[in-house]
């Protein structure tokens, strides 16, 4: 994860695209662009073919050359905000460093970099780039630097948070908790606290443990009771905001529900016929 600060100062978290996955997107544009240029060198010989001018074939050539090179990343990203065939297939997005959406300009930077720096120009197969993208630290190679832009992962996994339940025996002691003042961040700590609790290390889950727990029972005014693990602790204030929260929801929805009227009853029998009597 990478945090990119808008031009309003808002703080972005994007995932950054591995260097492996971005090595493997450039090889698809690369199968393309070696079908497309093959494609467009023969086309060019067969319409020369009568032609025995040399030097017009090679700048053919090497106009051919360089917008497939240049030209394919450049228009791709352009007219597709950031992707081209390859970074579409592995779910790849090249953005601005403050997380929008790139330009012509951003676009023109990259191909030109690319060509005469990262891939192409110098001979070395792509080893400036892969090089420059393992030692920085969000896999910019040197167009990204040149163009202020960076390459996330849209298709990010989504975190799966584990259901978060009432321990045992806790139930009476948490319904005379007072959550009202309870933080909504200070709740969001806790919850990611509990979420990856086994990944942390025996010091780390008890810091971070009794930071946490301690701001909770400052904020609601009942601390950590002695001899309770502060996972109990924040499991039990949880578990119950979330049962009041849902308490809540349900008693708006069901005073909000009016239920459809009924058919009137009849005001009087029919002449000749006797009103409807439950049996005795």
């Amino acid at each position: 994860m990478s945090e990119l600060v808008t031009g309003e100062a808002v703080v972005l978290r994007l995932r950054v695209a591995a260097v492996p996955t971005r090595c493997l997107a450039f090889l698809l544009d690369v199968l393309l662009q070696g079908a497309a240029l093959v494609t467009l060198l023969m086309v060019a010989g067969v319409a020369l073919a009568t032609s025995v001018d040399e030097a017009l074939f090679l700048t053919i050539s090497l106009a051919v050359v360089v917008l497939t090179l240049v030209g394919y990343p450049v228009l791709m990203e352009t007219l597709t905000g950031g992707r081209t065939l390859g970074k579409m297939a592995l779910g790849l997005r090249v953005v601005r460093d403050d997380g929008g959406p790139i330009r012509f300009r951003h676009a023109l930077t990259r191909g030109l970099a690319g060509f005469f720096v990262d891939f192409w120009a110098l001979g070395l197969a792509g080893s400036v780039a892969l090089v420059v993208s393992f030692l920085s630290g969000r896999g910019k190679r040197v167009g990204d630097y040149l163009a202020g832009t960076v390459v996330i992962a849209e298709r990010a996994p989504e975190a799966v948070t584990p259901m978060i339940m009432m321990p045992p025996g806790c139930e009476a002691w948490a319904a005379q908790l007072d959550l009202a003042r309870l933080p909504d961040t200070a709740a969001l700590d806790a919850r990611q606290y509990l979420g990856r609790w086994r990944e942390f290390s025996e010091d780390a889950r008890a810091q971070l443990g009794f930071q946490i727990s301690r701001e909770i029972g400052e904020a609601i005014g009942t601390p950590v009771p002695p001899g309770m693990p502060y996972w109990t602790y924040l499991s039990a204030v949880l578990a119950e905001r979330r049962r009041r929260d849902h308490v809540q929801a349900w008693q708006q929805q069901h005073q909000q529900y009016r239920p459809p009227p009924g058919p009137r009853p009849p005001q009087g029998a029919p002449p000749g016929e006797q009103p409807f009597a439950p049996p005795s």
